[in-house]
């Protein structure tokens, strides 16, 4: 039983919630077709709810050739089997040879195997270098 809605908005009332009436009116019988005409469709209207915004965590800071040289230096220490010193943002120290590194994060072995995120580190230098940070 298809019923179509139509909304009574005359301009001698004012335009309320309580003044919009709905008719509803039998839709129109085809005669022999199968066919028969689509429901009446509604108005979308504007949403209340604000719309959500995802941020990355992390701004990707991708430097070309400061990516490159970093990369660089990492790989050359790998194949060398140079002993690093990393000293963290916390303070703390880590000893060893660099194993592995990717974007994010650098996989040390020295007393023990460390993953070290790239963010937490301060800055780093191979063990012999002369001028060296004093050792705490």
């Amino acid at each position: 039983m298809n019923k179509r809605i139509a909304l009574d908005l005359s301009p001698a009332e004012p335009a309320s919630a309580a003044s919009i009436s709905a008719v509803l009116e039998p839709a129109p019988v085809a005669g022999n077709s199968r066919r028969t005409q689509p429901p009446a469709r509604r108005m979308r209207t504007a949403s209340t709810t604000p719309t959500v915004r995802h941020f990355a965590a992390l701004p990707t800071e991708d430097h070309g050739s400061n990516r490159q040289a970093e990369l660089f230096y990492l790989q050359k220490q790998i194949q060398l089997q140079t002993q690093m010193v990393f000293i963290l943002e916390d303070g703390a120290r880590v000893h060893g040879i660099v194993e592995w590194y990717d974007r994010n994060s650098i996989k040390v072995r020295g007393k023990s195997r460390m993953l070290i995120y790239k963010t937490a580190i301060k800055y780093l230098y191979k063990a012999g270098e002369v001028g060296a940070a004093p050792e705490e």
